[in-house]
């Protein structure tokens, strides 16, 4: 069966919300979701360029749970939203784990010692715009503050990992 590609439903400058709403393709709402789209591409990236298994594993674990992510940032009026406090203490169990395998870090840190290091950093900064973009958003429509705490916490899990590939071998 050939899957259909194109729609034409977004031709004139609109796209469908994951909770069937259709709103402007430039709205807020939707440059939130696509600029956390553009951390999963980042941290594709990075999972194919990681040295490090555990890496590797955890980046996986991100992607999967960004798609939550987008899906939450993506509806309007959710009966039950889809990130929730769990999902920041897991991220910030992961930090934990990371972290403490690592020297205290008395220096800045330039992104490229190792690709794998330098996907991790684009998918830092990636992930420090998209929390503008949903904080934007949190000033004009509700948001879950949840996802906006992933986000915080994400793009210092994604500076963690980008310390480990580049300093444990």
């Amino acid at each position: 069966m050939k899957a259909d590609v194109y729609t034409r439903t977004g031709d004139k400058g609109s796209t469908g919300l994951y909770t069937g709403q259709r709103v402007p393709k430039q709205s807020l709402r939707v440059e939130a979701y696509g600029t956390i789209d553009e951390i999963t591409s980042a941290l594709g990236l990075a999972r194919a360029t990681a040295a490090r298994q555990d890496v590797k594993g955890t980046i996986l674990k991100i992607q999967q749970l960004l798609m939550s992510v987008m899906a939450d940032v993506a509806s309007i009026d959710l009966p039950e939203p889809y990130i929730k406090e769990e999902h920041v203490k897991m991220f910030e169990d992961i930090i934990d784990k990371y972290d403490e395998k690592l020297e205290p870090l008395g220096h800045f840190i330039l992104p490229g010692d190792t690709l794998g290091a330098a996907a991790l950093d684009i998918a830092r900064t990636t992930t420090r715009r998209a929390e503008r973009a949903l904080l934007r958003l949190a000033d004009e429509e509700s948001v879950n503050p949840q996802v906006v705490i992933c986000l915080n916490r994400l793009s210092d899990l994604c500076f963690i990992l980008a310390r480990v590939e580049a300093e444990l071998k």
